[in-house]
């Protein structure tokens, strides 16, 4: 993993567990597996059986492989595993467990956050208190202000969306849900209804985005989907800025059409020209959605357990299967 990323994750709450199940120097951070790099990285790869990764972690491919003969496991303390673990890496029959379970609670609690506050008109109502500074009537400007019998579509059944549909339960909220891979059966006992995205788009008040990038979801909302949503509709985006036309979004936040709460944008960081950091009907986060802060001590406690795990002789709680990655994230 990187440097900053093991002083983040590795707290000194968690470092002691570390110690405690697994044999393993603090001091020692691999930022690469090119042994021409330190005289002393051949020995140290040839004797680890367990990677614990982190963001940053460069790619496990043959040759990288080759160089760990008793590697058996890869154990991540972050989200996907795309960016390092490689075909090499099942071809060598390699187990691999990821912290993405952990990192979805954070973001599906700002998504929750951003869907309530959307219905309730906050963004709208505060700009508008702070052009008037004085009285607003909520009740005249906002008629359809607020949760009751609102309907959320929910685009992408994955870990964090299916978080999302548990956490919208006890709210009066009718919940829609598209993800091609999903068993309907199963969107219907978690309280969603499935449908196609076309149709979501049209019913739904709210529409959070869930899905994986991939080359089928590239753009997935472009211009003409855009505008099957509703006037006053809000778009969530805690997933991937590439999954919506940036242009055509931009062209419908503008003419105040839509609404919008970004967590990623493509580009991830907008152009300081860009109209959508002034627009009333706009919330810009930078990429805070997933774990931060306290909240990173979950994510590593979660790999440190997995490790532990492996030590007994127990099987990961959160294996990567190979077989879903290629329509996860």
């Amino acid at each position: 993993m990187s440097a900053g990323t093991r002083d983040a994750v590795l707290s000194p709450r968690i470092l002691p567990e570390l110690l405690r199940v697994a044999d393993v120097d603090p001091g020692l951070l691999l930022t690469t597996f090119d042994e021409r790099d330190s005289a002393e990285l051949g020995g140290v790869l040839a004797r680890a059986e367990v990677l614990f990764t982190g963001w940053g972690c460069p790619p496990l491919d043959e040759d990288a492989l080759r160089r760990m003969p008793r590697l058996r496991a890869v154990v991540h303390a972050a989200g996907s595993v795309k960016h390092h673990v490689t075909d090499a890496c099942w071809k060598r029959g390699l187990l691999v467990s990821s912290a993405a379970a952990a990192n979805a609670l954070p973001v599906a609690e700002y998504t929750l956050a951003a869907i309530l506050f959307a219905n309730k008109r906050v963004l709208e109502a505060a700009h508008a208190y702070r052009v008037a500074r004085g009285p607003v009537d909520p009740l005249h400007r906002y008629p359809r202000a607020g949760n009751y019998r609102k309907t959320v579509g929910l685009v992408g059944a994955s870990l964090i969306g299916r978080r999302v549909l548990e956490l919208l339960r006890p709210f009066d909220l009718r919940v829609l849900v598209n993800d091609p891979y999903a068993d309907p059966a199963e969107v219907t006992a978690l309280g969603g209804e499935p449908c196609s995205l076309d149709e979501l788009l049209r019913r739904s008040d709210v529409v959070s985005l869930h899905a994986p990038l991939l080359p089928q979801t590239h753009h997935l909302l472009d211009a003409s989907r855009l505008g099957l949503m509703p006037d006053g509709a809000t778009l969530i985006n805690t997933a991937r800025g590439s999954l919506v036309d940036t242009a055509a979004l931009t062209e419908e936040l503008v003419a105040g059409r839509l609404h919008a709460v970004l967590d990623h944008t493509e580009p991830e960081v907008l152009p300081a020209a860009s109209p959508l950091f002034n627009l009333p009907n706009v919330l810009l986060t930078p990429h805070v959605a997933g774990s931060l802060g306290g909240e990173l001590d979950r994510l590593a406690a979660t790999a440190v357990e997995e490790l532990e795990r492996y030590a007994r002789g127990l099987g990961f709680r959160h294996a990567v299967d190979p077989g879903r990655l290629a329509y996860s994230a």
